[in-house]
């Protein structure tokens, strides 16, 4: 037998390049009639009247907004000749619960094969970011994936979670373990569904908000930090104007960072991630992802202090902002430092092996991180216990 001849070996490398529009709109009463919005993004498919849909809504939209079954098909029927044929409008359990299994992405991948949902029809999710990120990864593995139009329902997911191009569910009792990178043919945010949120739901999405502007706009810190009374009592001037501004900060760092399937191991908007995700799955996602990231942002700012990084008028101005939007400040789990600490080690691992956190220098200025002091963090996270 000869041996190969190495001369002859063939290598052929390319990098691949995808070209992806992300479209996002802000209305008010969407499936309105009168509304063109939903009905224009969809167009920009010219053969769009060929296609089938179907809407999937969160049972807590549903619940709060009488009659929104009735105003979707309403909507479809009124603008029939330039719109998907509607196949099925399906109420469903959202919630962080619908994440903790396969069942609503299993349902999501039935509907698509029972209503021939072929991969350019639509599959088009109405309600908060815990099921659209299930309703998507079902859409996004059936066909290898068919259009996605998502309808945000929650401040959290209009003013950051909806932008995003990924979708997922838990597993091991790990937040986000298994899931996709697709970037949906559309993002429809009505801030008419807002006005349905208890107290506790709306404030708590603005931690996203705080951590957008930390990282990256300090003009917009100042602006919550002096309205945070306002936006806390749900003033919508002021509360809409943040959630549009930090939309489009999330949006412009997923399009334009260069990473938008995260292939590298830095990932600067999940500031704060590493312990919030740790402490919804320490509490059986008993705290919701909006007071997490409160919670992570605060302890990440108190070790950024520690460390001498961020200056202790800083880190008073990120407490005081907190507190004034009505966020917890303190909470049981993190005085177990121990079990928060492994947290780490699962963030690595989701990075790809190597740990890099995003701390923060001053406001409007994080900077990456490497390793982390177990025993400042375990101070940090002991004054927050």
């Amino acid at each position: 037998m000869s041996a190969p001849d190495h001369n002859h070996d063939l290598t052929l490398d390319s990098a691949v390049t995808l070209g992806f529009t992300h479209r996002v709109r802000f209305t008010k009463g969407v499936f309105a009639a009168a509304n063109p919005a939903l009905q224009q993004a969809l167009t920009s498919d010219g053969d769009v009247c060929a296609r089938r849909a179907i809407v999937i809504v969160d049972e807590g939209v549903a619940q709060t907004h009488v009659g929104f079954d009735g105003m979707i098909r309403g909507y479809f029927a009124a603008h029939a000749p330039t719109m998907p044929t509607l196949m099925d409008v399906v109420i469903v359990s959202g919630g962080e619960a619908c994440k903790q299994d396969t069942r609503l992405t299993d349902h999501v991948i039935n509907l698509v094969d029972r209503h021939r949902i072929c991969r350019k029809s639509f599959v088009i999710a109405v309600g908060g970011g815990a099921m659209l990120d299930a309703v998507g990864y079902g859409a996004a593995t059936a066909h290898r994936g068919v259009r996605l139009v998502r309808v945000p329902s929650t401040v959290l997911a209009q003013d950051d979670a909806a932008m995003g191009v990924k979708n997922g569910i838990n597993r091991f009792g790990k937040k986000n373990f298994v899931g996709s990178f697709a970037v949906p043919y559309a993002v429809l945010c009505d801030e008419s569904l807002l006005t349905t949120l208890c107290d506790s739901v709306f404030r708590a999405g603005f931690s996203e908000a705080v951590k957008i502007a930390l990282l990256k706009d300090p003009t917009l810190f100042e602006f919550i930090e002096h309205h945070a009374q306002a936006i806390a009592a749900r003033e919508p001037a002021v509360s809409n104007e943040v959630i549009r501004r930090s939309a489009a900060l999330h949006l412009n760092h997923i399009v334009q960072g260069g990473d938008p399937f995260e292939c590298h191991e830095a990932r600067p908007l999940d500031f704060g991630h590493w312990a919030a995700h740790r402490l919804e799955s320490l509490s059986g996602y008993a705290i919701s992802h909006g007071d997490a990231v409160a919670l992570g942002l605060l302890l990440d700012c108190r070790y950024s202090n520690l460390c001498g990084w961020l200056s202790d008028a800083d880190f008073a101005r990120v407490q005081s902002c907190l507190e004034r939007l009505q966020l917890p400040m303190h909470h049981a789990l993190l005085a177990n430092s121990d079990a928060l600490l492994q947290g780490l080690d699962e963030f690595r691992e989701h990075l790809g092996g190597t740990l890099t956190i995003t701390m923060l220098k001053s406001i409007g200025h994080g900077f990456e991180v490497h390793a982390v002091d177990a025993n400042l963090m375990r101070q940090a996270a002991a004054e927050l216990g």
